[in-house]
């Protein structure tokens, strides 16, 4: 049985993109799922969120060939969770990659040996539609998108979709939208109400119910390098992104 392939996607930064990846991540492996998550961003964010050495070779050196997927993945603090690290140098693969042939592919090729080893692979793509982030769509299965209940974060709503829309047109047919995801809502906030109810009228079931708290617990845990359930697990936010796997789960039945 091969993993469930889920990236994260938006072309907006601090919209709780790695937060959801790390989180959605421990939940799975917490329901005892063997779960992989992928760090395709040159920041490393999701590598420091687990504690993770990003030293180490990762995800630049497994996609230009230097070590296998396999080799590359470390394990992490939590059962059944495990990571391919990133650093500095992915920023450079857009560029040394941009004359090779299949240059969309070079994910899709690479991870290929891994995925019968997890159940779930989970990637936390780059606030930017560059190479990477194209190559990492042509190897999904299934795209989240982490939206931010604000006015601004709807605007880079309908770009994201785009993307989305050209790369399933083009390149990746069975490219599937799994959800937009809810990230820093605040009950005292009128604005996020306004955008929870707007976005859900227009995409009704491409929503998911559960809605992700602006919670301080949640913004301290990574400067730990722990998922919230390591860190906090009775605080709102981990009780929301548990509720968050369960519907994952649902959804790729």
């Amino acid at each position: 049985m091969s993993a469930n392939k889920i990236i994260f996607l938006n072309q907006k930064g601090g919209v709780g993109k790695t937060t959801s990846v790390v989180n959605l991540g421990a939940a799975l492996a917490k329901l005892g799922k063997r779960v992989l998550l992928v760090d395709f961003d040159s920041q490393g964010n999701l590598t420091s969120s687990v504690s993770a050495d990003g030293s180490l070779p990762g995800m630049y050196e497994v996609i230009t060939k230097q070590i296998s997927a396999v080799d590359a993945c470390q394990s992490t603090s939590n059962t059944n969770l495990y990571i391919i690290s990133s650093n500095i140098n992915m920023a450079g693969l857009n560029v040394e990659l941009v004359d090779e042939d299949n240059r969309n592919l070079f994910v899709k090729d690479v991870l290929a040996s891994i995925e019968q080893t997890f159940d779930f692979i989970l990637g936390d793509c780059p606030p930017s539609v560059g190479l990477v982030t194209v190559n990492a769509l042509v190897w999904a299965q299934h795209v989240i998108i982490p939206l931010q209940c604000e006015y601004l974060a709807m605007e880079g709503l309908n770009q994201v979709m785009r993307t989305v829309a050209s790369v399933r047109r083009s390149l990746n047919p069975s490219l599937d939208f799994l959800g937009i995801l809810f990230t820093m809502y605040s009950k005292r906030n009128k604005l996020s109400y306004e955008v929870v109810e707007d976005v859900s009228n227009y995409f009704s079931d491409k929503v998911f119910k559960t809605i992700i708290p602006r919670n301080v617990r949640l913004s301290e845990a990574p400067s730990y390098g722990l998922p919230i359930f390591a860190y906090d697990a009775n605080c709102s936010g981990a009780k929301a992104y548990m509720r968050f796997a369960e519907e994952v789960l649902n959804r790729v039945k």
